[in-house]
């Protein structure tokens, strides 16, 4: 289908919000079951400043952007329309489905909406966090624990979960410190932990990384002091980004784990709204990027089968009247 600015969108049987790998692996999914599907996407991938996606089998240390542009044309191989694009708002239409505006004043229907916008880190308010975020400011021990292995780490504390962090970060490297910041002080378990495993514990306020010749070189202290260090770790605050669901009546929850706020769904993904599926790290905040996957291919497949009972009751309802006719016809 061609797509042209300023018109408003035929029906599709699912609208996917968002263009991960969440939403193009449920798109996937959905185009090699013969459905019409559309992918909307704002071209804001999170993990875009990682030089690689790890641990997705087969495909690891494949650039982010690279994978992206692979899952886009395995989509329009069986189909799938792809729009570049910003949903900002969504509801319920009259006689079922939804209606989904994007920020350009155009408008698409869909039979059944599958949501993978992702998530948003709330990153501590400290000169240099975010201008290194995804490079030597790293979160996932499992995503970038390898590519720093052996380096001097600092634990940039900003809630409870960070001497665990800290322990974590110590399977790839013996040199780890925890750097107190904001947190509250460890308990008397994790001080124990921390101190058997090594673990330096610097408190007081960091004032900000040290960066020589694009490399992080150490954490600079309230007091001046640089405590020398390569990587950071951070423990972001994770939120889903959900505000174009306020017109569907759903909304984001605490995370169990208080982690952030995520939208709640089954394990296909159903929300609470029927007919609205959200996949990848808007319902899951820890998932990966294979886990997305996998979740964007659970939900599309779950979604097809929505729609293929809805398909058949219509279908035993025509076949009704048209029996009905026939018998009517014949007295």
């Amino acid at each position: 289908m061609s797509i042209t600015e300023g018109q408003d969108i035929a029906t599709y049987d699912v609208v996917v919000i968002g263009g991960g790998a969440a939403g193009l692996s449920g798109a996937l999914t959905l185009g090699r079951a013969r459905r019409s599907v559309l992918v909307v996407d704002a071209g804001e991938p999170r993990n875009s400043p990682a030089s690689g996606v790890h641990g997705f089998l087969t495909r690891d240390g494949t650039d982010p952007a690279a994978l992206l542009r692979a899952g886009r044309a395995e989509v329009r191989r069986y189909g799938g329309d792809l729009l570049d694009g910003r949903v900002d708002s969504a509801f319920p239409v009259d006689g079922g489905g939804f209606a989904v505006g994007l920020q350009d004043g155009r408008r698409v229907d869909a039979r059944r909406l599958l949501v993978t916008t992702g998530l948003v880190d709330e990153l501590p308010d400290v000169p240099e966090v975010r201008e290194r975020w995804g490079r030597d400011v790293l979160h996932c021990p499992y995503c970038h624990g390898w590519e720093v292995r052996d380096w001097p780490i600092g634990i940039l504390a900003s809630g409870p979960r960070a001497a665990h962090q800290a322990l974590l970060f110590r399977q790839w490297s013996a040199d780890v410190t925890l750097f107190l910041h904001t947190a509250p002080q460890p308990t008397d378990e994790e001080e124990e932990g921390l101190a058997a495993r090594g673990i330096a514990v610097v408190e007081g306020e960091v004032a900000s990384l040290e960066v020589v010749g694009d490399k992080i070189a150490g954490v600079r202290m309230g007091d001046g002091e640089v405590v020398a260090r390569r990587a950071v770790a951070v423990m972001p605050r994770f939120v889903a980004r959900a505000e174009m669901l306020a017109g569907l009546g759903l909304d984001t929850i605490l995370h169990p784990l208080g982690v952030g706020e995520h939208v709640e769904a089954d394990v296909t993904g159903l929300t609470a709204v029927p007919g609205v599926w959200v996949a990848g790290n808007v319902a899951d905040l820890m998932a990966q990027v294979i886990g997305a996957a996998e979740a964007g291919v659970r939900a599309g497949a779950a979604i097809n089968a929505d729609l293929v009972a809805e398909d058949t009751d219509r279908a035993v309802t025509a076949y009704r009247a048209r029996r009905e006719a026939r018998t009517v016809g014949r007295r």
